[in-house]
């Protein structure tokens, strides 16, 4: 299965929030963001922490 984030580094542009910060504000691991990066699949409490700082659902920064 193909994984695409590029809704939410659409969604980061659109909030004025880089990558660092959303490491910060979530306590996700930089390597979480890094498998993200390459299109790669991560946890789904990775997901979850950055829907509830972004106050967005799943579908908003995800495609499969």
């Amino acid at each position: 299965m193909e994984v695409n984030y590029n809704k939410l580094w659409k969604l980061l542009i659109d909030k004025n929030i880089n990558k660092t910060e959303l490491i910060k504000k979530t306590g996700i691991t930089s390597n979480a963001m890094a498998k993200m990066g390459k299109n790669e699949t991560v946890q789904l409490d990775v997901l979850i922490k950055i829907c509830k700082i972004l106050d967005c659902k799943i579908d908003d920064i995800i495609e499969y």
